[in-house]
């Protein structure tokens, strides 16, 4: 449960976006519910993500997706690694691969453009910020100038959600299998070499098909 329950009485552009949520993805989202309660905090969220969905972007899908889960893993917030993994395994991306992004600097899984956006996540995430003009170099000479702008921004992005996610305490909804959810703790949080626990081999990891209610 949230910290902050969702208002009492829902306006009618509330359950509006409610709605078409549900379309979207089978259920309201709860942090739209509960940020509700602000109506400058609700709009701007709102409005900044339809901006975003429809802007012309020039990072692949599966890249920003990694970098999204990164994020979110490395802030920790529940909500964000259970919602944006769906997205990513709607995009493409591995079920078996989202449980490697916690270890992604050992992992085949990742091409060196990918593991290097990742590592500029964790660089931009990091306080204080660890971003180096090296790795700024590296990205432009294969995103461009626009590509690495737009990856600077969706760690940023990310950040702001996961980070006001995770503050109102909004736990996961459920958009996925839990192995793919529930990661092992960070690298500083575990014995480096120590091996990382996942859905034994074989074993299905999908997300679950809602229909849009």
């Amino acid at each position: 449960m949230a910290r902050i329950a969702p208002p009492a009485r829902p306006r009618l552009a509330d359950r509006v976006a409610a709605a078409a949520t549900r379309r979207m993805f089978g259920m309201p989202l709860d942090p739209g519910a509960v940020t509700a309660h602000s109506r400058g905090v609700f709009w701007s969220r709102l409005a900044g993500e339809v901006v975003l969905l429809r802007a012309r972007r020039h990072l692949p899908e599966r890249l920003r997706s990694l970098v999204e889960h990164r994020v979110a893993v490395v802030i920790g917030c529940p909500w964000c690694i259970d919602f944006g993994a769906m997205l990513a395994l709607r995009a493409g991306v591995g079920a078996e691969e989202l449980v490697a992004v916690r270890d992604y600097a050992g992992s085949a899984s990742f091409s060196d453009l990918e593991q290097r956006a990742m590592a500029f996540a964790d660089a931009a995430t990091a306080t204080p910020m660890g971003v180096t003009d090296a790795m700024v170099a590296a990205l432009r000479a294969e995103l461009g100038d626009a590509g690495t702008v737009e990856l600077a921004h969706l760690v940023a992005l990310e950040n702001q959600r996961s980070r006001l996610n995770h503050a109102l305490g909004i736990p996961s909804q459920g958009f996925v299998d839990g192995d793919v959810c529930a990661l092992p703790p960070l690298d500083t949080a575990r014995p480096a070499g120590s091996p990382v626990t996942a859905r034994p081999a074989g074993a299905p990891v999908t997300a679950p098909g809602r229909a849009p209610a």
